[in-house]
């Protein structure tokens, strides 16, 4: 949640937080509905400083990955701005900590395409003993993984459970038991995984690189 300022903004933290804006429009091809909180003295922003920094936008496709809501926050950011490229660079590797917010159509059509379809095939192929992913269902809290009978024109759901083990992300098959690790960097620690109003949403922390 972007806390309400204590006093009104001053003009170059209104300017930061439009160049932000303006530099994740540049890296998504599509990002909606974008809300930005800086906190920090104009004093510390000159010096590349920033104390606080809450993000929230919904509706993103940032290389091919969809989300249907996001929220970020990170405490103390020393960072630079490259006017040449327009980008934002940090100093010092923040930590942040952000929660997404996956609908079954957001899944449905990342693990179908072209640039991704191998994670939902090797995930079928892992816990449903298919070669390929057919599609997902959110329902009533649960998450359902259909399958195909070979040569029947049946199609099968399979229940499945989305969990975080040791900062790592799962599903694991209920009726056989067979679980698949989702490839994720290194540097993401997933805290947290539920599903509410039909939407996944995963909490997690990690670290900006340069």
């Amino acid at each position: 949640m972007i806390p309400k300022p204590i006093q009104e903004k001053g003009i170059i933290s209104k300017l930061l937080e439009q160049g932000i804006k303006i530099l994740l429009i540049k890296e998504c091809k599509k990002i909606d509905n974008i809300k930005i909180d800086i906190v920090s003295s104009s004093k510390q922003i000159i010096k590349g400083e920033i104390q606080k920094l809450n993000i929230i936008a919904e509706n993103i496709n940032y290389k091919g990955f969809l989300f249907d809501e996001f929220e970020l926050e990170s405490n103390y950011l020393r960072m630079y701005i490259n006017l040449l490229n327009r980008e934002l660079l940090f100093k010092n590797n923040p930590k942040i900590k952000f929660k997404i917010s996956l609908s079954q159509n957001s899944i449905r059509t990342v693990l179908l395409c072209n640039s991704w379809n191998w994670i939902g095939n090797m995930i079928s192929k892992e816990i449903l003993d298919q070669d390929n992913f057919e599609d997902i269902v959110i329902s009533n809290g649960k998450l359902l993984m259909k399958i195909s009978e070979r040569d029947i024109n049946i199609n099968q759901e399979e229940p499945v459970n989305i969990y975080s083990y040791k900062g790592k992300l799962y599903l694991e098959n209920k009726n056989n038991h067979k679980s698949f690790q989702v490839p994720i960097e290194d540097k993401i620690y997933i805290e947290d995984v539920n599903i509410e109003n039909n939407l996944i949403i995963i909490s997690a922390k990690s670290t900006v690189s340069l």
